[in-house]
């Protein structure tokens, strides 16, 4: 049956579990409730500079439950590492899925969202960006050139990335990521259980050379035309094409009436472009009668290719981390998953996400329109500044008033007017 549920409000999934997916295996679970702390290690990793940001217990500042908690990103410019370990396993013959979820409270302008899985012996308080890891998956967001979702597997010892883009979500609300690696080397990345990318490990990644490759001894045949179009030999230049002049003198120009031809020379009209020269004559072209296509060489097995069955498996999965930095914090992670079952992870992201999603949309909201009325009180254009208008204005209507009075003279009125501006 699925094993590590804690949440008492997680009934319904236990029981979807019973019914629907009793044979699904959870390798690890992460809800992070209440001694959450002993389950995960804070790396002392980039301590020694200060560079260490510290994490917070919370739900944001705007959820759908305040008493659904995750672990949030708390110091701007921090970089920050944390891990936790799980009992040892391979995903060989099984599905491997990896799911969590992440907010950018934030409004996040550079920094990630992504988290690894390694395999092996790691010190956890030494955990860092140098770390070997077997998997690292999630949101990245950098600028306006880089929103995607990282998918990169380590295969032997090498990390490659995955070649097809896959855009992630740059709202500051919670998605729900999740990555499916199954046996027959197929994957899918899913955003919120809706699928965003899928393939195959052999295509989409550069695990292994090619299966196959252009024959480097094929050479394109002598007689091959690869013109698909060609100048028509019917098409004759017209007699005199070449004596048409480039520019021809502008008839609509007058001599000056001051111009003086003994002191100035003689006048003559400027040149302008002369519309009926089309540039040097070509023939029109044609469809070539003997055109035999775009030559290509032809594809050869890869001697240097070679076959791995296992290309999906990481046999030493043990720990499950948090590695990134972030020039402005407020990242939020929480309900982690580990399991060989789609469907469990699927449920879960509905039991957590699914039903706090819309109540935390309509938080997001309220907490912007209250931060626009906050702004909007401290806006420099206040009360104070249209009184002064005001009071500009009366001086001008008084100073019309006063232009009736004595020379040198100004009314009592218009002159408390001057003084109070």
């Amino acid at each position: 049956m699925a094993i590590r549920v804690r949440h008492p409000n997680f009934l319904a999934l236990v029981v979807f579990s019973f019914l629907s997916i009793a044979s699904a295996k959870v390798f690890f679970e992460e809800r992070f409730e209440d001694g959450w702390e002993s389950r995960w290690v804070k790396s002392d990793w980039k301590k020694d500079e200060n560079l260490a940001g510290e994490w917070n217990y919370t739900s944001g500042q705007w959820n759908g439950d305040a008493n659904d908690k995750g672990i949030q990103t708390s110091e701007d410019y921090r970089f920050y590492a944390i891990s936790a370990e799980f009992p040892e396993f391979s995903n060989k013959d099984n599905t491997l899925v990896f799911q969590f979820s992440v907010k950018h409270e934030q409004k996040l302008d550079c920094g990630g969202g992504y988290m690894k899985l390694l395999s092996g012996d790691v010190d956890q308080k030494k955990f860092g960006g140098d770390t070997p890891y077997s998997i690292m998956f999630g949101p990245d967001i950098c600028g306006y050139a880089t929103k995607k979702v990282h998918a990169i597997l380590t295969y032997n010892d090498t990390n490659q990335l995955i070649k097809k883009d896959v855009p992630c979500e740059t709202d500051q609300l919670t998605h729900v990521y999740t990555f499916i690696i199954r046996p027959d080397a197929t994957y899918s990345i899913l955003i919120d259980n809706v699928e965003k990318q899928t393939g195959s490990l052999y295509t989409d990644w550069n695990l292994l050379p090619p299966k196959k490759i252009k024959d480097p001894e094929a050479k394109k045949p002598e007689d091959w035309d690869d013109k698909e179009f060609i100048p028509d030999p019917e098409d004759k230049k017209p007699e005199g094409y070449d004596d048409i002049p480039k520019e021809i003198p502008d008839s609509d120009a007058k001599k000056p009436e001051d111009w003086d031809d003994e002191e100035d020379g003689e006048w003559t009209a400027p040149t302008i472009a002369n519309p009926e020269y089309k540039g040097p004559w070509k023939a029109k072209k044609i469809k070539n009668p003997n055109y035999s296509g775009k030559w290509k060489a032809p594809l050869i097995d890869n001697p240097d290719f070679k076959d791995d069955p296992d290309i999906y498996v990481f046999p030493k999965l043990k720990y499950v981390g948090i590695e990134l930095w972030q020039v402005k914090s407020g990242t939020l992670f929480d309900n982690v998953v580990i399991t060989d079952d789609p469907e469990y992870a699927k449920q879960l992201a509905e039991e957590t996400w699914g039903k706090q999603k819309d109540a935390e949309k309509a938080a997001f909201e309220e907490a912007e329109k209250k931060k626009e009325e906050e702004e909007s009180k401290d806006d420099p254009v206040d009360s104070d500044a249209e009184e002064d208008e005001e009071d500009a204005d009366d001086a001008s209507h008084d100073s019309d008033a006063d232009s009736k009075t004595e020379a040198g003279e100004e009314s009592d009125e218009n002159k408390d007017v001057h003084d109070e501006l």
